[in-house]
């Protein structure tokens, strides 16, 4: 909602630092909505009025140290100009308080907003009087909130008040937000807290939980009667993560009684006191990382020699991937994907495997709900590969630090898209999610998983600082070591396991990759989950304003040629999915204007005997002269074809011929989906696209492989990329269906 008082302030900044070259302010939107660009623009525009030559958009060292060095604090009888004063006017304004006019005067509205400010930030009794003192001035320009906003906790808010109060004089500690919620500021304050509580000298705290903030945590156990400073402490990080306790001075039975869930909670031994392990876990999100689990997770092959060494140190449980996205794997990635045997060896020597999926997970771009689909076909049909029976939980991997917005934009579709196909599948599987807590907390309050799997090892991801372990966690990562020796040694991730997934102990026989066959059956189940799938994404099964229907299209391209594609899958060792859902895909997007296109082309030869210059797509699957020329040529030449002519791509007869009959001709168009893919797959040598060459076809291409194929099919720029990723569900679907036909 827009604030008249906010729109003023921007019209200022718009007014006064209007030359963005110079001060790298650009002209603010005036739509009255504070902003971090807002803040940014007046954290300049301080400098600036300050005499700071090097404008910056953090409020760093340089400004606090300008403030205290030439004013010592600022008010009345230090402000040196009045655009100085009309600066913190406007921030006050951004920040919700009387700014009194922006007139350049720093009057009594203005002290009384500062005064208000301190006392919102809990620091009025360090700080009395109406002067604005460098660390709360760089608490005003920014967009931290010190009252509590959305929802927040009156507890909290009182803790971080309390903590702002205490240790806003020491060099390194400053003002924290007082919104009532718990974030990555108040976690590592809590830390700096901590650190001066045992003496640390300024300089030496650093809000890290090392070894001497560990070695002084071990010398502070509290338990019933205890009393102080450090019960505060203690108290308020069991408030910061959410049981139910109070913030006080005192340890009383309630405390310990919240100690002891807490510790049942987290697999601590219960004690009820506030021990080392237990202030490890309340701090930072690994916790006491010499603590043993009875899981892990890794890369390596489990032998029988590493499952006897998993067995000595108490491990029962292993997370192992049920495939590599790396296509020539080797070092420590060679094994990352479960190898031939290796759930036998697992099963043979009594421990139990929970499966992992990950593909691209590394950033935000990699999760949307098409994307969702593919990753839960393809994990559907990599576990039934290995002999996972139904009921497995699949861990789907998000490893990499999602902001919350990523969260809700990116990563929530991803897994409704990876429940709606695990729902189409019949719910075979169970869905687990991996990543930091606030991912793995949102993913199953959204309904999309059933347990997490939690990476706490990762203590520095904004989703770990400041959040507590979700309810639904089934495996905690806290620390890699390596166990073992000789041919025994192996390097894991040690995870903590609560007991609500306990992996499978035993499997079906793995299934052997074949090539593919005719189709046997499921036709129109198959027929069925296409439909469902492009309708997901925006394509009605009549075909809306397209040419084609959605049955229509299937069946030519799966059905009527199965035969053929059947045929081009074993003669080139490339999956038949792979044809068809390039295939499929290009025939759903033909519309009348392409059709229009068709007959310009037809047209025009045919009365001057010129191959149009646009070269537009034709046929069922979209191909140019341009494109099939090139393709055709290169597969003759390694002798991946035979039985057609050379083509010169600078003669039109030989551009409308090939043209023609990739339009009139389906067998032709789809063999010529293979051609080309060949070419792709080479690095489509005298092409534009300058694209590495693949392996040549397998039927065991990666995900990224299958991806690279299907991308670069339609071009080196975008929409290429983004319709890649969702084609790759298509491809998975198909590849489904033509997995049962050929392990009947």
């Amino acid at each position: 909602m827009a604030d008249e008082m906010v729109r003023r302030a921007q019209r200022f900044v718009n007014a006064t630092y209007n030359n963005g070259a110079t001060l790298g302010i650009s002209k603010l939107d005036e739509n009255g909505q504070t902003s971090w660009t807002v803040m940014h623009a007046l954290t300049r525009a301080l400098q600036y009025e300050l005499g700071i030559s090097a404008l910056s958009n953090s409020f760093g060292p340089t400004t606090l140290g300008t403030i205290g060095e030439k004013y010592g604090k600022l008010d009345d009888t230090t402000i040196p100009s009045a655009n100085l004063c009309r600066v913190i006017q406007a921030a006050l304004y951004c920040k919700g308080y009387d700014g009194g006019e922006i007139d350049g005067t720093y009057n009594a509205r203005v002290k009384a907003s500062v005064a208000k400010l301190h006392q919102n930030m809990g620091v009025d009794g360090v700080y009395p009087g109406s002067a604005l003192w460098p660390k709360t001035a760089k608490g005003l320009f920014n967009m931290d909130a010190y009252v509590t906003v959305g929802g927040g906790s009156d507890t909290i808010r009182s803790i971080q008040q309390w903590l702002n109060s205490k240790y806003i004089l020491r060099k390194d500690y400053y003002v924290i937000p007082c919104d009532g919620h718990h974030s990555r500021d108040v976690a590592k304050s809590m830390l700096f807290a901590i650190q001066y509580e045992l003496g640390m000298a300024d300089g030496v705290a650093n809000g890290v939980f090392g070894p001497g903030t560990q070695a002084g945590l071990k010398e502070h156990t509290l338990s019933t009667g205890a009393s102080g400073v450090w019960v505060q402490l203690f108290s308020a990080a069991m408030v910061l993560n959410r049981r139910p306790a109070s913030f006080a001075s005192s340890f009383t039975s309630a405390l310990a009684s919240a100690v002891s869930d807490f510790q049942s909670f987290v697999k601590l031994p219960v004690t009820g006191k506030g021990d080392y392990s237990t202030w490890a876990s309340l701090l930072v999100s690994y916790g006491d990382q010499n603590r043993k689990g009875a899981a892990c997770d890794g890369v390596t092959q489990i032998t029988a020699a590493r499952a006897q060494t998993l067995k000595a140190n108490g491990i029962t449980y292993v997370g192992r991937y049920l495939t590599n996205p790396d296509p020539t794997p080797s070092g420590s990635t060679k094994e990352k994907a479960i190898q031939p045997g290796e759930l036998k060896a697992i099963a043979d020597n009594g421990l139990r495997c929970y499966p992992i999926y990950q593909t691209y997970g590394r950033g935000a771009d990699d999760f949307s709900y098409p994307l969702g689909r593919a990753a839960a076909q393809a994990a559907i049909n990599a576990a039934l590969d290995h002999g996972f029976k139904a009921g497995t939980r699949i861990y789907f991997a998000v490893d990499f630090d999602a902001l919350d917005d990523q969260v809700t934009n990116n990563v929530l579709p991803h897994f409704k898209g990876i429940q709606d196909a695990i729902a189409d599948d019949g719910d075979r599987f169970k869905i687990g999610v991996y990543g930091p807590r606030n991912v793995c907390t949102r993913v199953g309050e959204a309904g999309h998983s059933s347990a997490s799997f939690v990476s706490d090892m990762s203590s520095g991801f904004s989703g770990n600082f400041g959040y507590p372990l979700p309810a639904d966690w089934a495996f905690d990562q806290i620390v890699t070591r390596t166990i073992g020796s000789g041919d025994g040694a192996i390097n894991i991730d040690h995870n903590i396991a609560s007991g609500r997934d306990t992996g499978q102990g035993s499997f079906d026989a793995p299934r052997s990759v074949k090539p593919d066959v005719r189709l046997m059956t499921l036709i129109e189940e198959m027929k069925t989950d296409v439909g469902k799938y492009m309708q997901s994404i925006g394509y009605p099964n009549d075909g809306g304003a397209r040419t084609y229907q959605h049955w229509k299209c299937f069946d030519t391209v799966c059905v009527e040629h199965d035969e053929l594609v059947t045929n081009l899958s074993n003669r080139h060792n490339m999956r038949k999915a792979l044809i068809q859902a390039t295939a499929y895909w290009e025939m759903r997007h033909v519309d009348p204007l392409d059709e229009a296109a068709e007959l310009a082309v037809i047209t025009t030869f045919n009365t001057t005997g010129k191959f149009l210059d646009q070269d537009p797509s034709t046929g069922i699957a979209q191909q140019r002269a341009r494109t099939l020329i090139p393709a055709w040529n290169h597969a003759l030449s390694k002798g991946y074809a035979t039985g057609q002519p050379y083509r010169n791509p600078a003669s039109d007869q030989d551009c409308y011929d090939i043209w023609k009959k990739a339009r009139d001709n389906e067998e032709f168009a789809l063999t010529s989906v293979c051609m080309i893919h060949r070419w792709d797959i080479d690095g489509k040598p005298g092409g534009d696209d300058n694209s590495p060459a693949l392996r040549p076809p397998t039927l065991a291409y990666t995900d990224q492989e299958i991806y690279e194929v299907l991308r670069r099919y339609q071009g080196p720029a975008e929409p290429a990329f983004t319709d890649a990723k969702k084609r790759m569900p298509l491809y998975y679907i198909l590849e489904k269906y033509h997995s049962i036909s050929r392990n009947m």
